[in-house]
């Protein structure tokens, strides 16, 4: 080999070297935050590492979890859903205008076929037809939150007993909605890991074209995606009016979609799809519950919160770019 080809290799060596690295640091940066985090809500509020705390911190985040895994699927395969917010809000007032002429099972089917039937018009717009994932999910949310506050233009309450134990029954010690968010997770992971779908959803987003020329249902797996998410979003929907007995057009779901977005980001999901890992997304989930819970305990006004929360949006936001430059 010549000098200039070993200078070459040489520099082809340091470039990976350092690029392994980086990967290596950014990958840490997540549980470490989380250790960081938790330390320093110990020492500010020691009541923040009691495990009823730890407990409660699940139930917060049970229904933002129960979103973001299908979420993380759908921006690995290169799409983006701005409008589960207020499909959230939707599918909440549709459970609660339902519960009395449908019963509680009537009621549930209902809501969760709504949920789905905003992702399919979602996904129908995005993959079938080809129109842009932002506008058109931008659009559905506003078209979304209309008819979610002329359906009831008051704040619903008041449903049945048997419906809110979902809300604050334990099974073996954890609530039930905990255990509602782990069977969430659970199944994100083994779609991803265990079933041919997995790679095809990252395929989908490394290259659309590529994954079409190799025979994949590109169109379906896209429309997939977006039914899937809807259907999840109805689950958290009934996770979360079963816990605050309410069903507020107005308010349910507000900001969920920024929640949900910076989790995935966290949880190293590139916006522009291609690859990830769900179990990450766990983590990034889990690290904004952690700060709400400790800022909560520690008395820190509301508008700080969502200050401190924009600021990890950022953040997270940034190291998509560092990755991005990197890759």
């Amino acid at each position: 080999m010549t000098d200039t080809g070993l200078t070459r290799a040489a520099a082809a060596a340091d470039e990976k070297a350092e690029r392994d690295w980086f990967e290596i640091a950014v990958a840490a940066a997540l549980p470490a935050a989380i250790a960081l985090l938790a330390l320093f809500f110990y020492v500010k509020a020691p009541v923040f590492m009691t495990a009823n705390n730890w407990i409660a911190i699940s139930v917060q985040v049970s229904a933002l979890m129960t979103i973001s895994i299908p979420f993380a699927m759908l921006l690995m395969a290169g799409k983006i859903d701005l409008s589960v917010g207020s499909t959230l809000a939707l599918c909440g007032v549709v459970a609660g205008l339902s519960f009395e002429p449908l019963g509680i099972t009537g009621a549930v089917l209902l809501t969760l076929a709504v949920g789905t039937g905003a992702g399919l018009i979602n996904g129908v717009l995005v993959s079938s037809i080809g129109m842009s994932p932002i506008i058109v999910t931008l659009g559905t949310l506003t078209l979304i939150r209309g008819l979610a506050q002329w359906l009831a233009p008051n704040p619903i309450f008041g449903f049945p007993e048997e419906f809110l134990v979902i809300g604050y029954e334990r099974i073996f010690g954890l609530p039930v909605l905990t255990w509602i968010m782990l069977a969430v997770i659970a199944l994100g992971a083994a779609v991803m890991a265990l079933l041919p779908i997995g790679p095809q959803i990252v395929a989908l987003g490394v290259n659309r074209r590529a994954a079409f020329l190799v025979g994949l249902r590109v169109k379906a797996i896209g429309v997939g995606l977006y039914a899937a998410t809807g259907f999840f979003v109805a689950v958290a929907a009934l996770m979360s009016i079963s816990r605050i007995n309410s069903a507020p057009a107005g308010t349910l779901g507000i900001g969920v979609e920024l929640s949900v977005l910076t989790a995935v980001l966290l949880g190293g999901i590139p916006f522009t799809g291609g690859k990830g890992s769900v179990l990450r997304v766990v983590l990034g989930v889990w690290l904004l519950g952690m700060l709400s819970n400790g800022l909560i305990l520690m008395n820190v006004p509301t508008e700080l919160s969502l200050m401190t929360t924009g600021i990890v949006l950022v953040v997270a936001a940034g190291l998509d770019v560092l990755r991005a430059r990197r890759g």
